[in-house]
């Protein structure tokens, strides 16, 4: 990086991705966390996503899980090896390639 060179998002991607930052994980966060928060006019505004889109996100952040939670009960909790709350394989026991 060069001070007041503006770097791209893909390069900025790439060097936060090298550091064990999962970009796309972290934005989906962020945009869900904001979602919950919004309503949906606001958050296109904000965000500068179409109004469907953040109609879509918003629908999202507010769903009732009951339906996951029941399927998760059904399956004994398993997951395929994947923690939904910690957004990793194994349950943390699998690190990122760095």
């Amino acid at each position: 990086m060069v001070p007041s060179k503006p770097i791209s998002t893909h390069g900025m991607t790439q060097k936060l991705g090298r550091h064990g930052i999962p970009v796309r994980t972290a934005r989906n966060a962020a945009l869900a966390a904001l979602a919950a928060d919004l309503p949906n006019p606001i958050l296109a505004d904000v965000t500068g996503m179409h109004r469907h889109t953040a109609l879509r996100w918003v629908a999202y952040a507010r769903r009732d899980w009951v339906e996951y939670v029941a399927a998760r009960a059904q399956r004994g909790g398993q997951t395929d090896g994947f923690d939904p709350v910690r957004g990793n394989i194994d349950g943390g026991t699998q690190r990122a390639a760095r």
